[in-house]
């Protein structure tokens, strides 16, 4: 069933009346892969009457009045990416293409578009039920941060919104939490997961640095942001508390990560895989054809590349789907009437992280002091590829599928340093789940580079194709590797570049096309790195802010040798 997006589909189901109408920047795609689609079906699943507007036009109050008012809040959301990451290059071109809007024209998609549909409720529903604020978008803005589009520090988005709550990370329980005390009259205050405003400043919470003062001076800046990212453990983080004007900003801690269980609720939801009916007189959805046939394993990353929100929003840790979960998902998916035999993609953040997490991590949380995978992977993860290697197999005897693939990336280190299945598991890979290439993302060639973006050194990454290459002659496989690299990384120079061009010369013999400029996206080390020209532990640092010269970076390597592997 899809959640009703006009007042005839309402009336269709018997509702008079919504109790929650969720707003989003994307299409509306029923998946377990939207985050909008799966906060309405986990809601609606509870008893709450949910409907959905997708991508309101914010100029009329065409779009945003026509399922009336709710009866107990709005969810807004910009949707699966951060409005200026979907509108803008790394150059601050406007991007022309969406993939995630029908017809694939970017048109629909408001910049700051948590604070646009804000502003669009509260100017045709006056004093109306509370705002909550969800998604990546504004998760990853909830405190005071940098802000690459406006080359300045922005305080929190639930400020600048003016919206009522915000939630933060993988939200569904938080959101049945918000709805169940809105049904009984409760408040709304001191919900895990949650950030809300305060008049006065609370006590027994981590006290940040006020954002006049980290907006204005680069050191306390990183010192704020590393009390944040100390505290996003759902096992160790305190509540923190930072004045944004006369006001508070309250970050409760937290949420406790699901149990498989209810992991294995959200995506046994009755999703339709498909664009509501309303989008197809728009054109296509192209994000469909990757996720619509593709099966979520795992939540969370403890790859911690200081590039990536994931830490940040759907934590370290890996908390795994049941294999007899995975299965039934995959047998539903045969019985589909647009399934042809190939599931597209199964897996997660990293496909390989599958059952593979630290039984002390699982306890008391992450370390503070260390990470699992740089500069060495800890001794204390058990790296072991058995289990997605057996269930990989299980979901290849299925009836009806002819293809089983991993689409998403996968971490080489890991493969390499499990010795007693890893090998059994690339030739699993090459033989059965490619579609011709395998993503791994080494992103550079150069130590210190990679250093600074918190990767394995360039050596395991040459040891890795070397072993991809000897396990597709052994295998009789002409199986080929798409590599993901960045140009104008902080820390990064033209010469460096040229060295990394020189690598994919030598060693790889083709050309990546999977070149982009780096992105600094709010919340991330690297964003860090790059606004206060230092390094994490607070060394100065060259940064590359002229957007010609980062062009320049990424065309180095372009501009070199013929493009297909043979």
């Amino acid at each position: 069933m899809f959640l009703p997006t006009t007042k005839n589909e309402m009336i269709s189901l018997g509702w008079d009346a919504l109790d929650v109408v969720l707003v989003a920047g994307d299409a509306y795609i029923d998946s377990p892969y939207i985050g909008v689609a799966v906060i309405g079906k986990f809601l609606c699943a509870a008893g709450y009457r949910v409907g959905i507007i997708a991508q309101p036009d914010v100029s009329n109050d065409h779009d945003i009045t026509r399922l009336g008012e709710p009866e107990l809040f709005w969810g807004v959301t910009s949707g699966c990416m951060d409005s200026m990451i979907a509108n803008y290059t790394a150059t601050k071109k406007r991007r022309q293409q969406d993939d995630l809007t029908a017809g694939g024209e970017n048109i629909r998609r408001p910049d700051r578009a948590v604070i646009a549909y804000t502003n669009l409720i509260r100017r045709y529903f006056k004093d109306t039920r509370p705002i909550v604020l969800g998604g990546i978008e504004a998760s990853l803005r909830r405190i005071s941060h940098y802000d690459f589009w406006s080359n300045s520090v922005r305080r929190s988005i639930l400020f600048d919104a003016k919206a009522d709550l915000l939630v933060y990370g993988m939200g569904e329980t938080a959101v049945l939490e918000i709805a169940d005390r809105l049904r009984d009259g409760r408040p709304i205050t001191g919900i895990a997961g949650t950030c809300h405003i305060a008049r006065e400043k609370p006590d027994g919470l981590l006290e940040l640095p006020p954002h006049e003062t980290v907006r204005s001076d680069k050191t306390t800046f990183a010192e704020m942001f590393h009390t944040f990212y100390r505290n996003c453990d759902p096992l160790t983080a305190s509540g923190m508390v930072q004045q944004q004007d006369t006001r508070f900003l309250v970050h409760n801690p937290p949420r406790p990560l699901p149990d498989t269980a209810t992991l294995d609720r959200i995506y046994e939801l009755d999703y339709e895989r498909d664009a509501q009916p309303g989008h197809r007189a728009e054109g296509a959805v192209r994000a469909l054809d990757t996720i619509r046939f593709s099966i979520t394993t795992h939540r969370g990353c403890y790859g911690e590349c200081h590039f990536c929100a994931i830490a940040v929003h759907q934590g370290r840790t890996i908390v795994e789907r049941s294999e007899a979960s995975i299965l039934k998902e995959a047998s539903l998916l045969t019985r589909h009437p647009k399934f042809k035999g190939t599931i597209s993609d199964i897996g997660g953040p990293t496909a390989n992280m599958y059952g593979i997490e630290c039984a002390i991590k699982r306890k008391k949380g992450a370390c503070a002091d260390k990470r699992c995978l740089t500069p060495t992977i800890c001794r204390h993860l058990p790296v072991r590829h058995g289990r997605q290697i057996a269930l990989l197999k299980e979901i290849q005897r299925l009836p009806g599928v002819k293809h089983a693939f991993i689409g998403s990336g996968i971490r080489h280190d890991l493969i390499l340093h499990d010795t007693k299945s890893g090998p059994a598991y690339l030739d699993n890979l090459i033989a059965h789940h490619i579609s011709g290439q395998l993503k791994i993302a080494p992103e550079h060639s150069e130590n210190r580079i990679l250093e600074l973006m918190g990767k394995p050194p360039i050596e395991q990454t040459k040891e890795f194709i070397s072993r991809f290459d000897q396990a597709n002659r052994k295998l009789g496989k002409k199986q080929f590797l798409t590599l993901y690299l960045i140009a104008a990384y902080p820390g990064c120079t033209t010469e460096e570049m040229h060295r990394l061009r020189q690598f994919v010369k030598q060693t790889l013999k083709f050309t990546p096309e999977q070149i982009q400029i780096f992105t600094p996206s709010p919340s991330t080390m690297a964003t860090l790195m790059y606004y206060t020209g230092r390094t994490i532990d607070g060394r100065r640092l060259f940064v590359e802010t002229d957007p010609k010269k980062k062009e320049k970076q990424k065309q180095v390597v372009l501009a070199g040798p013929a493009k297909h592997r043979t």
